[in-house]
């Protein structure tokens, strides 16, 4: 729906990747899309107990690579520091929240309103990061 290709899911992580394998340029405006997409499906959502469904979500962009990996059972995976970085993204940041790296933020703060904060990142330090607003709209039409 939003041209990002499933990479993998890991427990309750959901890795999906834009521009791979075709490279295009509205790659994190694309990622952002869905992030916004998935946030308002699941943001009226509640678990049987009736406990809100609260995602947490990770984005970065900048250079990767993918490919197809093993021998008897393949897999399309992505590694790089993008890759970690997003990961990272995701695990300080707060229940509901989608955080971003400086790298996708550049590309996309004249599209969506963010807030901006500092956090200490694992195996990086401080760094700016952007949070999300969830009442941004994008200027694309809505794919449905």
């Amino acid at each position: 729906r939003y041209g990002l290709e499933k990479i993998k899911t890991i427990g309750d992580a959901y890795l999906v990747v834009a521009g791979a394998p075709e490279p295009r340029q509205d790659h994190a405006a694309a990622t952002l899309d869905m992030a916004l997409a998935m946030h308002a499906t699941v943001g009226s959502a509640e678990m049987s107990a009736g406990v809100p469904i609260r995602l947490r979500m990770g984005v970065a962009s900048g250079p990767a690579v993918a490919g197809v990996i093993g021998h008897r059972k393949f897999s399309y995976d992505i590694w790089g520091d993008a890759v970690n970085l997003a990961s990272r993204m995701e695990s300080t940041g707060g229940p509901g929240s989608i955080q971003l790296a400086e790298s996708t933020w550049r590309l996309c703060r004249d599209r969506y309103s963010f807030t901006p904060r500092d956090v200490e990142v694992k195996g990086i330090g401080a760094m700016r990061t952007y949070l999300l607003d969830p009442s941004s709209v994008s200027p694309r039409d809505d794919p449905d």
